[in-house]
């Protein structure tokens, strides 16, 4: 099944559970759908560069997936009606990277970093 990576921010007003738990919604919504979600990161709670529907700040979430393409569009389509969830994005890869994601790193373990220009 091909391997799909999303990325979802949430409103800013939930509860660190209330975003976790809808991680753990959309999950079930793959499971369901022939999919299944391989793994997951919580992000916290970010500044925004705009505002969107009058958020500033908003939960992060990262999933990543192995799933057909019909229960990525069925979750993508739920995500869109959810009230909770202000944006989604997601992206298809050839292969989960076992590390984890840039934003979970420290910047002292970011190994390909280019020189800063002067």
């Amino acid at each position: 099944m091909p391997l799909y990576e999303h990325v979802f921010i949430a409103r800013q007003d939930l509860s660190n559970a209330q975003a976790e738990g809808l991680i753990e919604h959309f999950g079930t919504v793959l499971a369901d759908n022939g999919g299944k979600l391989v793994d997951h990161e919580y992000w916290g709670v970010k500044t925004m560069a705009y505002k969107i529907n009058k958020n500033r700040k908003g939960h992060y979430a990262f999933l990543r997936s192995d799933a057909p393409s019909d229960a990525v569009q069925e979750m993508e389509r739920l995500m869109r009606l959810h009230d909770d969830v202000m944006r989604v994005l997601t992206i298809k890869v050839d292969e989960h990277k076992e590390l984890p994601s840039v934003q979970m790193q420290k910047r002292d373990e970011r190994e390909d970093r280019r020189p800063r220009r002067n």
